[in-house]
């Protein structure tokens, strides 16, 4: 087998959950490539942790990842704190559908409201209530003190490595802003771990 990562395991040290999975595909298919595992695998398995991870953030503020999202959006969007359904749906990545319903929920909680643009008067905007952008700005404080903690379990040495790799790696691999849906095939490794 070529670039077997198996090799690179120190002596003495135990396989971890990939390196055991990749002995065993070796061993039975020792005619199929299993190095591609040795990082799919881990980013993978590392993507669910994380994502577990930040979950309980967004649990301790009383919202769903996908509710956080909208909020973020939002927040981010500067004064007025407004973005139409379609930008939402865009800047979070899922259907207008989900959209909505993602919608429907924050707007029961008030935390958001449905009105029209402040920009051109014709178009339907959502737009953050002040007690959403108190709520988004509590969360999202908390939020990044979270994915500190996850990093520093890099020195910053090997975190800005990873930052760059990844940053090579993703513009290789993603389809260009506003390509999306258009036969170019992104590449989720990491799913919704980054949520600003």
């Amino acid at each position: 087998m070529e670039g077997n990562s198996l090799d690179a395991v120190p002596e003495g040290a135990g396989l971890d959950h990939v390196a055991r999975i990749q002995a065993e595909w070796a061993r039975e298919r020792p005619d199929v490539d299993v190095s591609p595992q040795a990082v799919i695998g881990r980013l993978h398995r590392l993507g669910r942790l994380l994502t577990d991870r930040l979950d309980v953030v967004y649990a301790a503020h009383g919202l769903s990842e996908g509710e956080f999202d909208v909020l973020a959006a939002l927040r981010r969007a500067g004064e007025p704190f407004e973005r139409a359904p379609g930008e939402l749906a865009a800047h979070t990545m899922v259907t207008t559908g989900a959209m909505t319903k993602r919608i429907d929920r924050l707007q029961r909680a008030g935390l958001v409201d449905r009105r029209r643009s402040a920009a051109d008067g014709r178009g339907r905007v959502v737009a953050l209530t002040p007690a959403g952008r108190s709520l988004i700005d509590r969360a999202f404080t908390d939020h990044m003190r979270n994915e500190r903690g996850l990093l520093d379990a890099l020195d910053p040495e090997e975190a800005v490595e990873l930052e760059r790799l990844l940053t090579v790696w993703l513009g290789r691999v993603e389809p260009p802003a506003g390509t999306e849906g258009r036969g170019g095939g992104v590449f989720p490794i990491i799913g919704s771990l980054v949520r600003w």
